[in-house]
């Protein structure tokens, strides 16, 4: 009887490897079952720091920790065999100096088992992506619009428009240098995100810049519609399973409150059943 052959799990390489060919499939998993479900269809999963509003309920990604990564992330890395999972960092484990970065992203990878982390920024961040690709950390950059900075940026705003175009292409190029085996693209208009993908050698994975990327990633919860607070315009919805659930929980409360739940399919009788029965 042979022995089975294990399935070698989507690595950097790999995904670097597919640029220019079939889009690469991305979505985001903060749970051993959500990442069940995808890993199968996805050639990425990123524990992402959407998790702070998507699951903690906060106001924006600023308040995720470290040890939220840390937590989702082995949680991810549970329901994963096929998918290359990708970890975010969170906002303050990284823009202070390539050293601090590489402690935080060794620590990601070492506590979950991930092979590669992500984290925002561009030109301002090619020194710090270069210290980590060098010491055995593979990078995916995040460019654009970048959420830890929406602040800064003034809101959740489109970036790379008349003006801002070039600076967004200067990031672009910027990341491909210090080494990075791929790049997210987030609400950057159409035109631009094209001649970036065209521009560079590593993959583009947009999310909200056309379908012109490498890739495409989306929130799952967004795409499920399991998160209802907000909808952007580049988020499809394939499914309303917030609604379904909510319908579901309705229906549960009236049957408690009515005594039509727990049936008697439901519950277990005082005598003792015939051997081989339920308990």
């Amino acid at each position: 009887m042979s022995a089975s052959t294990p399935v070698r799990p989507t690595l950097p390489v790999d995904i670097l490897f597919r640029k220019g060919g079939e889009p690469l499939v991305c979505l985001t998993a903060y749970t051993t079952p959500v990442a069940r479900l995808v890993d199968p269809h996805c050639d990425v999963v990123l524990v992402g720091d959407s998790l702070g509003m998507v699951l903690y309920g906060l106001p924006s990604t600023l308040g995720v920790t470290m040890e939220m990564m840390i937590a989702h992330g082995q949680a991810v890395m549970r329901g994963i065999t096929h998918a290359m999972p990708v970890i975010d960092m969170p906002f303050g484990s990284y823009e202070e100096s390539p050293g601090q970065a590489f402690r935080n992203a060794s620590r990601l990878m070492a506590e979950t088992g991930a092979p590669a982390v992500k984290l925002e920024g561009g030109v301002h961040m090619q020194d710090t992506i270069a210290f980590l690709t060098a010491r055995g950390v593979p990078v995916m950059a995040h460019i654009g619009l970048t959420p830890q900075a929406v602040n800064t940026l003034g809101g959740y705003k489109v970036v790379g428009r008349d003006d801002e175009a070039a600076q967004v292409m200067a990031d672009a190029k910027a990341v491909q240098a210090a080494g990075a085996f791929s790049v997210v693209l987030e609400k950057t208009p159409e035109g631009l995100s094209e001649r970036i993908t065209q521009a560079l050698t590593i993959p583009t994975i947009g999310i909200g810049a056309g379908a012109g990327c490498d890739g495409q990633i989306l929130v799952v919860d967004d795409m499920l519609g399991l998160f209802t607070d907000f909808q952007p315009k580049f988020v499809k919805r394939y499914a309303s399973l917030g609604q379904t659930a909510s319908d579901a929980i309705a229906d549960y409360a009236a049957e408690v409150r009515t005594r039509a739940f727990p049936a008697p399919e439901h519950s277990f009788a005082d005598v003792l059943p015939a051997k081989g029965a339920e308990k």
